[in-house]
């Protein structure tokens, strides 16, 4: 018989940092709810807070509520297109809308940040112990990609294909708030190197951006991805709320039945 202790993930009993609920008031991160709380944060500061337990900077605060505010909506992009067919098919079920524009959040839409910022991070973390400029790594990095035939996260855009506005925006920012750091340097080495091994002009999107001045701001780098899913809940419940009266989830449906033609086999008749 094994006298291994169980990994406590598999015990009966465990504990949370986060809240709890009882007759008479809701404590959260070791503050009242209604005494401490409602009235005297921000949505954005509360939900820094119930990341991090602490009470966070003016700084940090306005850069994830701008980084939120430059991602929420973008048009008609892949999510909101879920969202608002799913709408269509089921009328009574917003919560399977919104579920259904979040469902896609991966390395090509919404959780490129993630990705991005996570390269940022094992740059900085390469230059801390080699000795070589950010500027080499990163050539290193890019040529690696592209030798994979892996996509670059946090670059290119088919529409913004002379450079995404929000990107330079959420970096003059930072740096006129005086939280540009290591990642904003990282990414703008990376963004230096990018032509020379790619032989052409391949600028940074928001998605390149975003995690550089989150990071530099002191966001957690394990919560990167949420603040696209949280900033595309809003625009995705807007879009839920237009859907209802201006209903274009058929027309999207039909606009992507036209748009294709059948190649198959051919059908005897």
């Amino acid at each position: 018989m094994s006298t291994t202790p169980a990994s406590s993930a598999f015990t009966p009993s465990g504990s949370t940092h986060m809240a709890i609920a009882e007759v008479d008031r809701i404590v959260v991160r070791g503050k009242d709810l209604c005494r401490d709380v409602i009235g005297q944060q921000s949505f954005t500061a509360y939900f820094l807070f119930l990341l991090t337990g602490e009470t966070p900077s003016d700084n940090l605060v306005r850069v994830a509520d701008a980084t939120m505010v430059s991602l929420a909506e973008h048009g008609l992009v892949p999510s909101v297109q879920a969202a608002r067919m799913t709408l269509a098919a089921a009328p009574d079920s917003v919560q399977g809308a919104v579920a259904a524009g979040l469902l896609g959040c991966g390395p090509v839409i919404l959780g490129a940040s993630e990705t991005a910022g996570h390269l940022l991070i094992a740059m900085l973390a390469q230059a801390a112990q080699e000795d070589k400029t950010l500027e080499d790594i990163a050539r290193e990095r890019l040529q690696a990609f592209r030798a994979a035939k892996q996509a670059l996260p946090g670059f290119g855009h088919p529409v913004h294909k002379l450079g995404d506005p929000r990107a330079t925006k959420l970096i003059d920012l930072a740096k006129e708030w005086g939280v540009a750091g290591d990642h904003v340097r990282a990414l703008q080495a990376l963004a230096s190197q990018v032509e020379g091994v790619y032989g052409r002009p391949f600028p940074m999107n928001v998605s390149a951006a975003i995690p550089a001045v989150l990071l530099d701001a002191g966001y957690p780098a394990g919560a990167l991805k949420g603040i696209p899913l949280l900033a595309r809940t809003a625009s995705l419940v807007a879009h839920i709320l237009e859907e209802q009266t201006r209903p274009i989830g058929f027309k999207l449906a039909s606009a992507a039945e036209h748009a294709m033609t059948y190649d198959g086999p051919p059908v005897a008749r």
